[in-house]
């Protein structure tokens, strides 16, 4: 219990990595270039939004110091985390800018240590980014050798924004890209110290290790895209149930249920963006990623097509009401989300349009620019809405009941991308209930099911005759 960590970067991963690391016992240093979260984290707050992050530093603040000194960080602790931003540029490709610049101070830093120090990446990179553009920064800026001197090692976080503290303590797996054997040993043996348990370790090179990292992120995605794709076609099919479907499919052990419910398309600061990261590299090495430039196309035209859909029919001066603007349940996030995609492809119909999240409000009223009308409650939403769309499984929107639908309007259709309240809404006078992933006109459905097979059947029956 005597290893000392320190983490640069204090946003949602980095402080959530901290306080977690300080909840197990251990002392922990706080990077940051930004004062407003060095204060805050000195004084016993969390620097973000995230669940569970204030009341886990709260309760550890002697054992969390933060400070905008690289060199002060690196010289009191053995292991250094490095969670900075890595944004995609204009190709696909993430940029590299802040852990350059995170590297040539770290560098700095051991250039006054005798004792061997770790220094661990999770920030996600493209193969061949730790070991040609940043080992490289590190031993110029330390004037050492990794291997010898220190030890550096690619870990990316499998985690869910709303739940990361969460998913820090309980991981299903670990995947550690080693320099050399040294440095990823000395990284397992933290990640048992700090997590208590010994998950499954997967310990690699650094271009395997990070290229898993953006494998597994397109894997998900395509799989989500999948359950979509199946939501649309079980519309169209008498008794269609996207649900039935995904549990029959989900229990064949090859595919699994998880990831697998038909909704809206997915979102957030990582999915969208590891596709074209995977298609960018795959292009670049010579290659093909076809799969998952499709699977972006597939999400991106989601929220169009849901716009075009013949029972929703949204005309100028319709008031409509959307019901999550993050873009999962629990979070602040909405980039790249599609409740708020459809929020604002609403007003371009020219509907007039309310919003609310449980979380994202204040985020989302920056991006809509006042466009659509982001309101406190959900009742404010509801008021006078001839149209709503509930479009994340948020606990908030599960609880409600038909008379929260009481908006005043004659009638009111409800689309609801989840099926939360189908128990509920179905068949309850005065509205107009869409499940979507389910059939809603079985009669037509079949219709179409008996004229698709007259056709084969006439069509077979031309190429007897010849």
């Amino acid at each position: 219990m005597s290893t000392k960590f320190s983490v640069v970067g204090l946003g949602k991963l980095g402080a959530s990595l901290a306080a977690v690391i300080a909840d197990r016992g251990f002392k922990v240093i706080g990077v940051d270039t930004s004062k407003q979260a060095v204060n805050a984290v000195n004084g016993g707050h969390a620097p973000v939004a995230e669940t569970d992050l204030e009341g886990t530093i709260s309760r550890n603040a002697e054992r969390i110091n933060a400070t905008g000194n690289h060199l002060e960080a690196v010289v009191g602790s053995e292991v250094t985390f490095v969670t900075v931003p890595t944004p995609s540029d204009e190709k696909g490709a993430f940029v590299l800018d802040y852990a350059i610049a995170a590297m040539q101070a770290i560098g700095t830093g051991l250039r006054h240590k005798n004792e061997y120090h770790l220094v661990v990446l999770v920030s996600t990179v493209l193969p061949g980014s730790s070991r040609n553009g940043l080992l490289p920064v590190l031993e110029s800026a330390s004037g050492k050798c990794h291997g010898e001197d220190f030890g550096f090692c690619y870990s990316p976080a499998f985690i869910a924004l709303g739940e990361i503290i969460r998913n820090f303590k309980n991981p299903e797996f670990l995947l550690i890209g080693e320099s050399d054997t040294r440095a990823g040993s000395r990284l397992e043996a933290s990640y048992r110290d700090i997590i208590g348990t010994a998950p499954p370790c997967k310990r690699m090179t650094l271009e395997n290790a990070e290229l898993a990292k953006i494998s597994i992120n397109t894997f998900v995605t395509a799989k989500i895209s999948f359950a979509n794709m199946l939501s649309e076609i079980c519309e169209q099919i008498p008794g269609g149930d996207v649900d039935v479907l995904s549990d029959v499919i989900g229990m064949d052990k090859r595919i699994g249920r998880s990831c697998l419910t038909g909704g809206l398309g997915f979102g957030g600061p990582c999915f969208p963006r590891d596709n074209a990261a995977l298609a960018y590299f795959a292009d670049a090495m010579g290659s093909r990623a076809d799969l998952a430039e499709t699977t972006d196309r597939f999400n991106r035209s989601i929220p169009e097509r849901i716009l075009q859909r013949p029972d929703l029919q949204i005309s100028h001066g319709a008031k409509v009401a959307v019901l999550g603007l993050a873009y999962k349940p629990l979070s602040h996030w909405v980039e790249e989300s599609q409740g708020l995609t459809l929020a604002l492809g609403c007003t371009e119909l020219g509907a007039t349009v309310m919003a609310y999240d449980p979380l994202a409000n204040e985020t989302a009223r920056q991006f809509v620019a006042g466009a659509v009308t982001v309101v406190d409650t959900i009742a404010d939403c509801l008021a006078g809405a001839e149209i709503v769309l509930i479009t994340t499984p948020d606990v908030a929107f599960t609880d409600l009941s038909v008379q929260d639908f009481n908006t005043g309007a004659e009638e009111v259709t409800i689309v609801d991308f989840w099926r939360i309240l189908k128990g509920k809404l179905s068949g309850q006078p005065g509205i107009r209930y869409v499940a979507v992933g389910r059939s809603t006109d079985d009669d037509a459905n079949q219709a179409r099911l008996q004229n698709l097979e007259l056709s084969r059947r006439q069509a077979a029956a031309a190429i007897t005759d010849r």
